[in-house]
Order: structure tokens, then C-alpha cells, then sequence
């Protein structure tokens, strides 16, 4: 990796240097199908097309034709390229030798003209990895899928380029592909002619696009099952805007395929953002490809967006799913303007889009869909994400210092989605949602097919408000770290209100106290006594450490005082001791269920900030998770419980503890209405629950039919989520597995056999994934990922204590050879937290400090496992401390 990464500082002095007028990119994709290089065919989830010692990769040409302008005629530069072999490299027609010019990853230029002709006649790699252009082998039906992914910089692995979202330009492709392939690329397929050979295949050529950057550029490629749609559009020139619409997946999906309602989601978007932006779409069709062994939700290629594949659901699902898949539709839509059309210089100026479509996502969702109560969901889920990265010692402003690829990367992160967003969100209060529309639509109007930095948004926002957005700007995008609200009041001997004060804290590390514009809500027990309602309500100016609320002086005295009611701000809302005993008590009873979402968010930052025992959380859960009626909250809710009871519960606690959680889970599945989404979520979580010897006979019962919940139905996805359990206690062994697959045998199902077996309580069945996924690169990054997800059972952390000094032996060679993103998966899967103990901090700590020098981002994601250990140790001596 460290010879693949670019400076800031290298792409600044190329983009003064060049402008670049067009390219033209020919692929060749014939070799995807048949032999590899050593004449086999392996099955998928091997190495895909590679000899047995993996030195030799499948390949395509790639073609690359570059026309640019130099402003300093002799200057030398060079172009991106990573390929395992360079054919030809031709400048103004003078060929070089590629031998000499590249090294790898860069192809030298020297003694530049002022106009330009680049011509590289490349091998490129398929990747197994989701980076560049990954190739996928169907274990259903042998069919080869084809799909790009290249953000922040992996298009060099498809096609020579300059590598940097500012150097933009119209790009022409042209792939040649077998016959009955649906191939696609960002412009609309002009013509398709046989490609020459008599074999069977053909070439594509697609119309050029409008000037995009390289990250965004895509091709995918295979036998998929394509759904057409149109939207059409009255513009107010009185022309019609048409968009075709397009929707595909794998043909084993193409069952389970509900494209109508990813049309539906689709055509409310544009509505919506056609309302608001005053800016018609600007890049012609629009594809929505959902595809496999993703590594991301989803990317923003305009006209041609990528999704994983799992947003197609092959059972039973809850509405917080279908929530999720139309808020990511949504986002992607959003980057066609943020991000597309106009795009961040550098990445340091990332959040300029996704902070943007992170907002965008939710405020379109709620706005034109039927999943009004999104903000909810935002302010339980996404908040929480953001919350726990602004707490990181990498924590970083949302305008970040990118110094390189490699931190770039790692910054699509907590703080550059959902801290952004929730910024913005408030920034919507704060300057009004019209000023904000409008200096959106200057934005695209003043910056299209451009690049910006932060200030371009600042200066038509203060135009658009009249307010001075550089305070603001400082305090919300320009500093880290996450303030503190706690309320304080004193009461008269009437029982009211005499003052009610908010306190505003900050971190040692990062002291800033900001202005927050939030709303208090006052809150009691109803006359039944079976609810607790808002009964008076204001909104004030927080500045500094202390403000008081004078508009609720005199009021009567609160059982609950909900800071940040409403989510106006970004904060960590505190409780005083009679409002924290009246949630612990009460929490079902509130009605609201946005009120009920930040209660439960500020008792979950209570717990990861040792000021709550994990064991009052867990009961708190079982208390009142049974009343709980949005299911994505919910869903929210159980994994947090896992996570208090896995890693912040003292360890001689657990045992009981989870017995307690698990009959609590049992219950309120019995409770449930049959066929419910509840019933649905609480089945899943019993499942991941599981602790007595009854509950693992009923899940085997389930699995066999010889028990049954009524209105449960044990479709195929549920009956992984119960074999896993089993398998990680020693109840399923290795051939009920590959029974269970063979009634599964499709990509899902080879990704959960592989997470089952890798679950196996076994010495050698845990020294065999840790030989796959560290010592070897074969597995693809589904399988990468599936494995690491069942190596690290809670239940196993004696076997797995072995591998916590091993880690800190290999990981520095996995990120030396590794692409970054298994890189990534591995250094942070892998990493120990389980063993929870002061041996293991110490042994991460003392890696920390004998390799000050190894890469920055390795360094970050090490010390970010470390603080989230340190936090476990905290969290379990507070619990520990409650016993008394």
C-alpha cells in the first residue's frame, strides 16, 4: 500500500500543472469467462482464476487514451496506474518503454507539450477485494458478475488516469463483453457492434459523460436481471426532462427482486430534490445496480449508482430494512448534485458531500416517502455512530486534514457522515431552510462540473441569510469533539420551578463549548399514571458553560427534563438523578417516540461513559424494550444490549446476565403478535441471546420443526440466524452446516456457512480462519468478512486468547501487503477486544509506542481499538462497582 498512496500535496502540484480534455477508456472483459491463467476454473470464494501459489492474476486490456494540457510546456508529472503489466506507453506518439517509466502504480511523464496525448496499453487486475473492478462467480449457476468500486482512488486499477477528484473530464468507455451481458457505464450505451473475433462477444460504446471525477466513473458488467422505468419531468422552460430508469441484480436474486419499490423510492426522490434544487438531473439515465461482495452501502455513480446486494431481501424483513434501503437511495440521489455535480477539491473537504447526503438521505426520506418518522431513526442510530467516533482519540473537525489516500479512507467515517449531518441539520434551523435551499441552488448553479472547497458554501449561505457563517462555521465544522448537556433545577417550597439551568461540558482534549439552539421538554406522569407526557416546552440559545431557561421558570415540577428534546442539536443529553430514575422507571410510558429514542440514546452514552452500570442499562431493556413500538429503535435497542452485556458487564456478571437477557428475549417473543415484525426482531435477538441448555434445544427445534411460535415463519435467513448460535456452542457441527447449504447453496448462503464454521468452539477450527484470513489472501472479501465475523465469539475467549499477542506480531505485514481494504477488515476485525483485560490494553499500548514511524493509518486503527478497550476496562469497573 505505501506505494499506491498520493500526497495532498503531489495532487495540488498536478492540478496547477494540468487540465485534462478527455479520455477514452476501451476495456476488454472477454477474459472474465472460462480458464484462468493456469487453465482451472475454482469454485467461488477461491482465488479467483489464480494459479495454486496466487501469482498470477486473471487480467483484461484496458486501453486508455488521455487528451490534457500542460500550463508548463517541459514539465514532468505522472500518470495512476496499478496493473500487473503495462504493454505499451505512447506521449505526443513517442513511445516509451514502459520498463523505464512505470514502477507499479505510476507512469513517468516527462518534457510535457501544452497539449497532450496519452496512450497506455495495459493488463489490469479483477479483484477479489470489492477495490477496482471485482469479478464474482456465482456457486448457483457458475455465471461470472462483473462490477466497479474505486472511491477513494481504485479506477487506476481499471484504467490509467490522473487519480484526483479536481483533475475532472468527460470520459468516453468502450467494454467488450460476451453476447447477452447487460453492460453499463455512467453514459447511455450508443451502440453495440460484434467485436470482430467470431467469439461470441461484443463491444459497447457508450456515450462520453458530462466532466465527472475518477472515483465516481463505473462499469458493470454480466448476465443480470435488468427492470426498466421512466420518470419524466415538466421543466419550468417548458421542456421535459426524461430520465430512464433502470434496475438490476444476479439472476438468483431476480425472485426476491421488488423493483417496483426501488422505482418508487426513486421517482419521490426526484421529485423532491427537483422541487428543492432548481436543477435538473444532469447526467441522463439512471441505473441502480445491486450487486455482490460489496464492500460498501452503496456508491454515487452518476447514472449508474452501485448498491450492495443485501438491500435485496431474501425473507421476511421489517420495515426498519425497507427504512434503511430507501434513506441509502436517497443519499446516493443526493451526491448526483453533493458530489457529483459538484465535487470536493481534496478529500479534505469530504463532508462537502457526504455530510450533505447523509442529511439529505433522511430530511428527502421523511419529506417524500412513506417513512416519515426517519428522523427518529437518525437520531437513535446514526447519531449514535457519530457520537462514538467524536469520542475516538483520531476524532478529527468535519473539515479534516487529509494528508493522503490512505487517511482519506479512513475518513468515511462517523464524523464525516453522521456528525455532518446532524451539523447541517441544525445548521437548517439556524440559517432557515429556505436560505439553505437557496444557497444549495447558487451552489450547483455557480460551481456545476466544479470543485469547492469550504468556503464556496460558506459565502452563498451568508448571502442566502445574511449571516456570518465563519463562527459558526468554526465552532460546528473547524473543531472536534462533542459537548455535554445536563440540566439543573431548583424548585420552590410551592414545588415549582425557581431556575433550570443547562450545563454545557466539553472533553479535556477538545474544550470547546459551542452555541447550541435546543428545545427542553418538561415531562410528567399522567393522571393513570401509565404515561409520561411533554407538559411545557421551550427553545433557548445555549453559549457557554451555564445558561438559564427563564421561559420555564415557575412551571411545575418535572418527573423528566428531556435537554435536547426534539434532537435540535448535536450533544450528549444528561440526566439530573430524579429525571435518570424516572427514565429507568418509566421509559415505556413516554409516548413520543422520538422522546423515547433520545432517552435511550442518552442512557447508551451513559454506559460507554462508565456514569451507568451495564447491568442498569440491561435491566432498563428488559424493562421497557417490550413496549418499544418502532422496530428500527428496537433493533437498536438489542444490539446495545449485546454490547453492554459483552463487553461492559464485569465477567463474573455475565453468566447471570445473560441468562437474564435471553429468557427476557424468550418472553417477549411469546408476547408478540404472530407474524409481526416484533415477533420477527425478538426471534433474532432470543437467537443472538441464547444461554441455557433450553434455549439452544428450543432453537434446534425451531431449525427442525419439531417446535414451533405461532405466526413464526423459519424462512431461510432466519434459519441461519439460528444455526449460528448452535454452531458457535458445539450443537451444529461441520456436516449439519453443509446440510444447511445445501439447501442454501447461493452466494448468502456460502457467506453464512462460512461464518457458521468459522463460529465452531475449536482450537483447530479457529487456527484454520486465522491462517485464511491473515496468512492468506484467497478468500474474497465476503468470505474475509464472514469468517472474521464468526472467529470472535463472546462465549470463546480462551480459545481465541492465543491470537491476541499473534495480532500485534502480523499486523504491520497484513497492512504492508494487503489492499487497504482488507487491510482495514483485518486489522480491525482481528483486533483482541474480547479478551477485555489490562494484559491485552498493555500489549496494544506497547505496540502503539514501539511503532511511532508505521503507517499513519494502521497507527489510527490500532488507537482507536485501544481507546475502545480502555473504555471496556472503565465500563466494566463501574458495573462491578454496583455490586457493591
Amino acid at each position: 500500500m505505501p506505494g499506491e498512496n498520493l500526497s495532498r500535496d503531489e495532487a495540488r502540484e498536478r492540478a496547477v500543472l494540468l487540465s485534462v480534455d478527455g479520455y477514452d477508456v476501451a476495456l476488454d472483459l472477454r477474459s472474465a469467462v472460462g480458464a484462468g491463467p493456469e487453465g482451472d476454473e475454482p469454485e467461488s470464494g477461491g482465488p479467483a482464476g489464480e494459479g495454486p501459489a496466487g501469482d498470477r492474476p486473471r487480467t483484461f486490456r484496458s486501453v486508455t487514451t488521455i487528451r490534457f494540457r500542460c500550463a508548463e510546456p517541459g514539465a514532468s508529472t505522472f500518470a495512476d496506474l496499478i496493473a500487473p503489466e503495462v504493454s505499451a506507453v505512447t506521449l505526443n506518439g513517442a513511445e516509451l518503454d514502459p520498463a523505464a517509466v512505470f514502477d507499479g502504480s505510476r507512469i513517468a511523464l516527462a518534457g510535457l507539450s501544452a497539449e497532450n496525448v496519452l496512450v497506455v496499453d495495459a493488463r489490469c487486475a479483477y479483484s477479489r477485494t470489492g477495490e477496482g473492478l471485482h469479478r464474482f462467480v456465482d456457486p448457483e449457476d457458475g455465471e461470472v458478475y462483473l462490477y466497479t468500486q474505486y472511491e477513494p482512488a481504485d479506477a487506476r486499477r481499471v484504467f490509467a488516469n490522473f487519480e484526483q477528484p479536481d483533475l475532472k473530464a468527460p470520459y468516453t468507455f468502450s467494454v467488450t463483453a460476451p453476447d447477452g451481458w447487460t453492460v453499463l457505464s455512467n453514459g447511455t450505451a450508443e451502440r453495440v457492434e460484434p467485436s470482430g473475433a467470431d467469439d461470441g462477444c461484443s463491444t459497447t460504446r457508450f456515450a462520453p459523460t458530462e466532466p465527472i471525477s475518477t472515483y465516481i466513473t463505473a462499469v458493470v458488467a454480466g448476465p443480470y436481471h435488468y427492470v426498466r422505468d421512466h420518470y419524466s419531468r415538466a421543466l419550468p422552460d417548458g421542456t421535459t426532462l426524461e430520465i430512464p430508469l433502470g434496475a438490476l441484480c444476479r439472476k438468483g436474486l431476480a425472485r426476491h427482486f421488488d423493483a417496483d419499490d426501488v422505482f418508487e423510492i426513486t421517482k419521490q426522490g426526484l421529485d423532491f430534490f427537483h422541487d428543492r434544487f432548481d436543477y435538473p438531473y444532469p447526467f441522463g439515465k439512471y441505473d441502480q445496480a445491486f450487486v455482490p461482495e460489496y464492500n460498501l452501502g452503496a456508491m454515487e455513480n452518476p447514472g449508474l449508482v452501485t448498491f450492495r446486494e443485501e438491500y435485496i431481501f431474501r425473507g421476511y424483513v421489517t420495515r426498519a430494512s425497507y427504512e434503511r434501503r430507501a434513506n441509502v437511495i436517497l443519499h446516493e440521489m443526493a451526491h448526483m448534485w453533493f458530489g457529483d455535480l459538484v465535487t470536493m477539491e481534496w478529500w479534505d473537504d469530504l463532508w462537502l458531500k457526504e455530510s450533505f447526503a447523509d442529511f439529505m438521505g433522511t430530511f428527502s426520506m421523511v419529506g417524500a416517502t412513506r417513512f416519515t418518522d426517519g428522523w427518529t431513526t437518525f437520531a437513535n442510530n446514526r447519531k449514535a455512530w457519530a457520537y462514538r467516533a467524536d469520542q475516538l482519540p483520531s476524532t478529527h473537525p468535519v473539515t479534516a486534514d487529509i494528508r493522503d489516500l490512505e487517511d482519506a479512507k479512513l475518513n468515511f467515517d462517523g464524523i464525516t457522515y453522521a456528525k455532518g449531518a446532524s451539523v447541517l441539520k441544525q445548521l437548517v434551523a439556524y440559517v432557515g431552510e429556505e436560505a439553505f435551499l437557496e444557497g444549495a441552488r447558487r451552489y450547483f448553479k455557480r460551481h456545476a462540473y466544479g470543485n469547492t472547497r469550504l468556503d464556496d458554501l460558506l459565502s452563498v449561505l451568508a448571502e442566502t441569510s445574511g449571516r456570518d457563517m465563519s463562527g459558526w462555521a468554526r465552532s460546528w465544522l473547524q473543531t472536534a469533539g462533542l459537548n455535554s448537556l445536563t440540566p439543573r433545577a431548583a424548585y420552590g417550597a410551592d414545588g415549582r420551578v425557581t431556575e433550570l439551568a443547562i450545563l454545557q461540558e466539553a472533553s479535556a482534549t477538545h474544550p470547546e463549548l459551542r452555541p447550541h439552539r435546543v428545545a427542553v421538554g418538561l415531562y410528567r406522569r399522567t393522571a393513570g399514571g401509565d404515561g409520561l407526557a411533554r407538559y411545557a416546552r421551550a427553545e433557548v440559545d445555549l453559549d457557554g458553560a451555564r445558561t438559564v431557561v427563564t421561559e420555564l421558570a415557575g412551571a411545575e415540577r418535572p418527573d423528566l427534563i428531556l435537554v435536547n428534546d426534539e434532537d435540535l442539536t448535536y450533544c450528549k443529553a444528561r440526566f439530573d438523578a430524579g429525571s435518570l430514575e424516572t427514565v429507568r422507571s418509566h421509559l415505556g410510558d413516554l409516548a413520543d417516540p422520538l422522546a423515547r429514542a433520545l432517552c435511550w440514546s442518552a442512557l447508551w452514552n451513559m454506559t460507554r461513559d462508565a456514569l451507568l452500570p451495564a447491568r442498569e442499562f440491561i435491566d432498563t431493556v428488559i424493562a421497557h424494550a417490550g413496549r418499544e413500538t418502532d422496530v428500527g429503535v428496537l433493533q437498536t435497542l438489542h444490539a446495545w444490549a449485546r454490547t453492554a452485556l459483552h463487553r461492559y458487564t464485569a465477567p463474573d456478571r455475565r453468566e447471570h446476565g445473560a441468562r437474564l437477557l435471553a429468557g427476557s428475549a424468550l418472553a417477549r417473543l411469546r408476547e408478540a403478535e404472530p407474524g409481526s415484525e416484533h415477533q420477527l426482531t425478538w426471534a433474532r435477538f432470543f437467537a443472538s441471546a441464547a444461554a441455557s441448555d433450553e434455549d439452544f434445544r428450543l432453537l434446534r427445534g425451531l431449525l427442525d420443526g419439531t417446535d414451533k411460535i405461532d405466526g413464526l415463519t423459519v424462512d431461510q435467513e432466519l434459519r441461519w440466524t439460528f444455526l449460528e448460535p448452535l454452531a458457535a456452542r458445539g450443537l451444529a457441527d461441520e456436516a449439519a452446516i453443509a446440510e444447511e447449504l445445501a439447501l442454501d447453496n447461493t452466494a448468502s448462503g456460502k457467506r453464512h456457512q462460512t461464518r457458521c464454521l468459522a463460529a465452531r468452539p475449536s482450537a483447530a477450527v479457529k487456527a484454520q480462519v486465522w491462517a485464511q484470513v491473515v496468512e492468506s489472501d484467497a478468500l474474497s472479501n465476503a468470505l474475509v468478512g464472514a469468517s472474521i465475523a464468526g472467529f470472535a465469539q463472546p462465549d470463546q475467549r480462551e480459545l481465541l486468547a492465543p491470537y491476541a499477542a499473534r495480532y500485534f506480531e502480523v499486523i504491520e505485514r497484513v497492512w504492508t501487503e494487503r489492499s487497504i481494504q482488507i487491510g482495514m477488515d483485518v486489522v480491525r476485525g482481528m483486533f483482541p477486544e474480547l479478551q477485555g483485560d489490562r494484559s491485552t490494553l498493555e500489549a496494544s499500548t506497547a505496540w502503539l509506542d514501539a511503532h511511532p514511524h508505521a503507517a499513519p493509518a494502521l497507527r489510527r486503527l490500532v488507537l482507536e481499538a485501544t481507546d475502545d478497550l480502555a473504555r471496556v476496562l472503565r465500563g466494566q469497573e463501574c458495573d462491578r462497582a454496583a455490586a457493591g
